[in-house]
């Protein structure tokens, strides 16, 4: 019968010897061979076809702006409706709901919609704001649209409603913000 032991190694008695320290050569070698390696992954090309022009300028392109943080500061009301009709273009089919407003900091704007028959509808919506504005859209029983929109862009999604009902369109915003949402049948 094999014997087992209390310990697994025997305990030494004295001083514990420090770990290995790495060599400064070995780093230094290291250090070169890869820096020989990135130097001779370098090469150089040149133009050295026929017809070639030789002291042209050469035109670099503009450098690509980001956007501008101040087009997304809200509009007032007087500007509120040149701003959805260039955020919410004109589209084909009736439109069964829409809003637009401006909300305050923190505000919440709940708007429901008249009784929708059963079918499939596109809701469009944007908004205009530093931040992003939540935008729910529930029926009497089930929520079929919570999305935070990043504002500048505008999205469309296509609802289905499987019984008439009614539509209810909740917008939030924790900093200043115009938002702007239309219903429309498809």
């Amino acid at each position: 019968m094999p014997s087992v032991r209390g310990n697994s190694a025997p305990l030494t008695r004295g001083k514990a010897r420090a770990p290995l320290a790495p060599k400064p050569a070995a780093a230094v070698a290291l250090g070169l061979v890869l820096a020989a390696g990135a130097l001779a992954a370098c090469e150089y090309t040149y133009d050295d076809r026929a017809g070639s022009a030789q002291g042209t300028a050469v035109v670099t392109p503009a450098p690509a702006f980001t956007r501008d943080p101040l087009q997304q500061d809200p509009v007032s009301d007087a500007e509120l409706g040149d701003w959805v009709s260039r955020a919410l273009p004109d589209s084909s089919g009736p439109v069964v709901q829409s809003g637009a407003g401006l909300l305050g900091a923190g505000e919440v704007r709940n708007v429901s919609s008249p009784a929708l028959e059963t079918g499939t509808y596109i809701l469009a919506i944007a908004c205009r704001s530093q931040r992003r504005v939540t935008f729910t859209v529930r029926t009497e029983t089930l929520t079929l649209v919570d999305l935070g929109l990043r504002c500048g862009i505008n999205r469309e999604n296509v609802i289905y409603l499987s019984t008439d009902s009614v539509l209810t369109v909740r917008v939030e915003a924790r900093t200043p913000a115009n938002y702007a949402f239309r219903v429309r049948r498809l």
